[in-house]
């Protein structure tokens, strides 16, 4: 009987610290997420900010699925603390953009805990998430910035159109704009995880 409760006990302090790491690195992404600015290769409503690496970090160090809670974390706090002028749709879009980034990482990299897989996985996770930003901006994000946040279908195609001329519609906005902009946000946020999740993962595993 004692040793089943001592097992029991043991497990509670591993949950209570899980949801605690959890809960910092949600902060912390909050933070960084504070931290944005524009990329020339699309339109200024889309911002870029390294708050994936530390959700990229929580992936490597707990798993996809924490990966997921502390995104939602992120956005929640986002929201509670600056609020949205989009209805709320902004934030889905970062958190199913960030999702399909961060979760397949934390899968591949679970089945390959080096170096070559860790690498392996941050480039699946961008190439995910191109293929996400494409299918989700085409079919779900930008369809609810029109109809849910009011943001006319004609000022989202000029303002890429003011960067990409060739633009006429919806689909070549997306490969145009989109697709660049989570590229370069999957090397970024990968080459900075990269240099320094050898020194914080120590800190996630105590």
């Amino acid at each position: 009987m004692t040793a089943v409760k001592n097992q029991t006990s043991n497990t509670s302090v591993f949950e209570t610290k899980t949801m605690a790491k959890i809960a910092i690195l949600g902060a912390v992404a909050f933070i960084l997420m504070l931290f944005e600015f524009p990329l020339p290769v699309a339109p200024n409503f889309y911002k870029f900010d390294f708050s994936e690496v530390a959700v990229l970090i929580g992936a490597f160090a707990l798993g996809p699925a924490a990966a997921a809670m502390i995104e939602a974390i992120k956005v929640l706090l986002n929201i509670l603390f600056n609020g949205t002028i989009t209805m709320g749709v902004g934030e889905l879009a970062n958190f199913l953009i960030g999702c399909a980034f961060v979760v397949p990482a934390g899968i591949m990299y679970r089945k390959k805990k080096t170096k070559k897989g860790a690498m392996i996985s941050m480039a699946l996770g961008t190439v995910c998430m191109m293929i996400a930003g494409v299918i989700l901006n085409y079919f779900v994000l930008l369809p609810a910035f029109v109809s849910i946040a009011k943001f006319p279908l004609d000022m989202i195609l000029s303002a890429g159109q003011a960067i990409f001329p060739f633009i006429r519609n919806t689909f070549q906005f997306v490969l145009a704009c989109v697709t660049p902009f989570n590229l370069i946000k999957g090397i970024a946020v990968s080459v900075v995880t990269a240099l320094i999740y050898k020194h914080v993962s120590p800190l996630l595993k105590r």
